[in-house]
Order: C-alpha cells, then sequence, then structure tokens
C-alpha cells in the first residue's frame, strides 16, 4: 500500500522533468531555425548583391514577357483565338513596325545619330569653356583631353632610348604600339556590342517564353509556396501581374506620345536631328522623373548649336512635354494602375541606381510597384484579424 505513495512523487518530479526538458528543446529548436534563417537571408543578399545585373535582366525578361501578355490579352477581347495564335499576331506585328522604322527611316536614324553625338560633345565643350572662363571647376566635365594633352608632352619629350621600342626600330615600335591599340579598342567595341546584343537576346527570349506560357510559370510559383499559403501567394501574383500590365500598356502609350510630340516640335523649330532626338525622348519616358532630365538636357544641348533662341523654345517644349506627361498623360492613364508618391519613387530611383547602374535606375518602378502591391495586400489582409484580437 505505501508503494503508490512512493511513486507518485516521482511521477510529478518525471512529469516535471519531461516539461522542463521538452521547453529547453523548443527553445534550442527556436534558436536553430532563426540562425539557420538569418544565414539564409544573409546568403540571400550576398547573392543578390553579387549577381544583381543577371536578377535584373531577368527581372527584365519576366517584364518583356507581362508586356507581351498584356498586348495578347488586349487582342482576346476583340479577337476569340488561341493564346499562342494571339501571340504570335502581336509578335508578328510589332516586327513589322520594327523593320517598318528600320527601313524607312533607318538611314535618318544613323545620319541624325552620328550628327547628335558632335553636336553633343561640341556643345559639352562650349559650355566647359564657358565655366572655365567664369571661373567655375569644371573637372568632372573631363572629356578625356588630359590623355592626348599627356601623350603630347611625352611625345614631345622623348626619352633616351626613343630612337628604339623593346629593341625594335622606332618605325617599327610605333607601329606595334599602334596596332596594340587598335586591336584592343577593336576588341573592347567588339566585346560591347556582343553584350549589349547578348542582354537584348535574353530578354526577348524570356520575355516570349514567359508570355508563350504563362500558366507554367504562374503554377511553378504557386508549387514553391507551402499548401496553407497558397491561395494568398496566388492572389499577390494575380494582383502584380495585373498592376504591372495596366502600368506597361500605360507606360508605351505615354511614351509614343512623348516620342512623337518632341519630333514633330523640335521638326518645328528646326532643330536638326528632331527625330532621333525624339526616339530618344521616347525611350528615356520609360525612366520617370529622372529620365524626362535626361532627355530634356540632351534637346537642350542639341539645340544650342543652332543658338539660343532655338535652344529657349526646345527648352519651353521640354517643359510642355513634361508637364503633358506628369499631369495630363499619367494620371489620366496610370490612375488605376500605380499610386506612388512622387518623392518616393525619386528616392528609390536614386537608391537602386546607384547601387545597381543603369539597369536599377530603369527597373526602379516595377520594383517598387510589386512592393506596394505586396504591402497593400498584407495590410489588408492582416488588418481583421489584429483587430478582432484587440
Amino acid at each position: 500500500m505505501t508503494s503508490p505513495r512512493d511513486e507518485r512523487p516521482r511521477t510529478r518530479t518525471d512529469q516535471v522533468a519531461g516539461q522542463a526538458s521538452g521547453h529547453a528543446w523548443d527553445q534550442a529548436w527556436a534558436i536553430a531555425v532563426g540562425g539557420i534563417g538569418v544565414v539564409l537571408f544573409t546568403a540571400l543578399l550576398a547573392f543578390t548583391w553579387y549577381f544583381a545585373a543577371t536578377l535584373l535582366l531577368i527581372f527584365a525578361g519576366m517584364l518583356f514577357g507581362v508586356a507581351l501578355n498584356a498586348l495578347t490579352n488586349a487582342l482576346g477581347r476583340r479577337i476569340h483565338l488561341p493564346h499562342t495564335l494571339r501571340l504570335a499576331i502581336v509578335c508578328a506585328v510589332l516586327a513589322v513596325m520594327l523593320a517598318g522604322v528600320a527601313y524607312l527611316g533607318g538611314a535618318t536614324i544613323a545620319d541624325q545619330a552620328s550628327l547628335l553625338s558632335k553636336t553633343i560633345k561640341s556643345q559639352i565643350t562650349n559650355v566647359k569653356s564657358f565655366l572655365d572662363s567664369h571661373g567655375v571647376d569644371t573637372s568632372f566635365f573631363d572629356l578625356g583631353s588630359a590623355a592626348p594633352a599627356a601623350a603630347t608632352d611625352a611625345g614631345s619629350t622623348p626619352a633616351p632610348n626613343s630612337g628604339s621600342h623593346g629593341g625594335l626600330p622606332s618605325g617599327a615600335g610605333a607601329l606595334a604600339s599602334s596596332g596594340g591599340a587598335i586591336v584592343s579598342q577593336t576588341f573592347k567595341l567588339l566585346f560591347g556590342a556582343i553584350s549589349a546584343v547578348g542582354n537584348i537576346f535574353i530578354v526577348l527570349f524570356l520575355g516570349l517564353a514567359f508570355a508563350a506560357q504563362p500558366i507554367i510559370y504562374h503554377d511553378g510559383l504557386l508549387f514553391l509556396a507551402p499548401a496553407r499559403h497558397r491561395t494568398r501567394v496566388a492572389l499577390i501574383i494575380d494582383r502584380v501581374s495585373e498592376t504591372l500590365e495596366r502600368w506597361l500598356i500605360a507606360q508605351i502609350v505615354v511614351m509614343i506620345a512623348v516620342g512623337v510630340v518632341t519630333w514633330i516640335g523640335l521638326a518645328l523649330i528646326g532643330i536638326p536631328g528632331s527625330f532621333i532626338l525624339g526616339i530618344q525622348a521616347g525611350l528615356l519616358a520609360f525612366i520617370p522623373t529622372v529620365g524626362a532630365i535626361i532627355a530634356g538636357v540632351i534637346v537642350v544641348l542639341a539645340s544650342l548649336a543652332s543658338g539660343w533662341v532655338a535652344a529657349l523654345s526646345a527648352f519651353v517644349l521640354f517643359l510642355g512635354v513634361h508637364a503633358m506627361e506628369s499631369y495630363v498623360l499619367t494620371p489620366l492613364l496610370q490612375r488605376q494602375a500605380l499610386d506612388i508618391p512622387p518623392a518616393t519613387l525619386f528616392a528609390f530611383q536614386i537608391l537602386l541606381g546607384v547601387v545597381f547602374g543603369i539597369w536599377g535606375l530603369a527597373l526602379a518602378l516595377p520594383l517598387v510597384a510589386i512592393a506596394k502591391v505586396m504591402i497593400d495586400h498584407f495590410k489588408t489582409y492582416e488588418a481583421p484579424p489584429l483587430a478582432e484580437a484587440a
């Protein structure tokens, strides 16, 4: 009869010890999971930092795919055809438009681009001389004149062994040096062109792949999400896709309008290279705020060669086009797509531009749009449970 009484304290002690050990195990497991999460998050940040250019290139391909899908869906509202056939029609129309522009205005674009480059370089030199004459430091305007000057100085003071170059006669040494410089510049230009063309083909291929079978990538993202969160993930993906599609369609309309108005306005003013200036203004309209400023500076610099009156007229035209874009087209076309304060967007543009370069500057708006959609979703769907708990 005494054994149950003797065993009862032991049983309670064992239970308390088991609970304590279980609690310690839970704490250890939580610490381990937290440490693993911190390590994985740090690795993700490092991976993003070192491969930012590649990730942004892939994101650009995804944006192109979203744009193609948006045009395909817009065509589907008027023509009831399979998705693949509608995508083929959209791609064919875009290819014909680009081929038509290249065929009809290819020579004009090339001539005006060459003339524009020379004009802007000469105007930058003139502006530098004007600032120098008024005591303004223009070291940041260095156009590479220091290198030729140094070369001239070096040439004017020959070295004692200038009669030979590495054991070669002076003529052969100069020829070898010039040949090496030419080969180096040629390879640099070749690799630069290959890199640019390769990036374009990557964006085109990814865009076509995403637009051809969007449901596969949609389901793939859902498959990666935990089962209990797939409904929420599906809702976020749909909202992000809808927001980007609306924004891209509106942005294409804005870019076309800005390019055409700039081209016609500069042609009426009499600015040489008005067509290529209109094209660059339309392309730079893809980058909000910063793109308009860059386009305006290029337009004014190119107009200075035609006189102050032409430059002032071009500046007034730039202000009018910028006002049309900011206060008419963007609010009218994008009021249902994006609602991001200008200061917030500009701050993110500067941040991403400094950190990731031109890719970060160009893709800042869609990245901020995605972040805004996700924040709005969690604010909307997390508020009711918190209110009920309160």
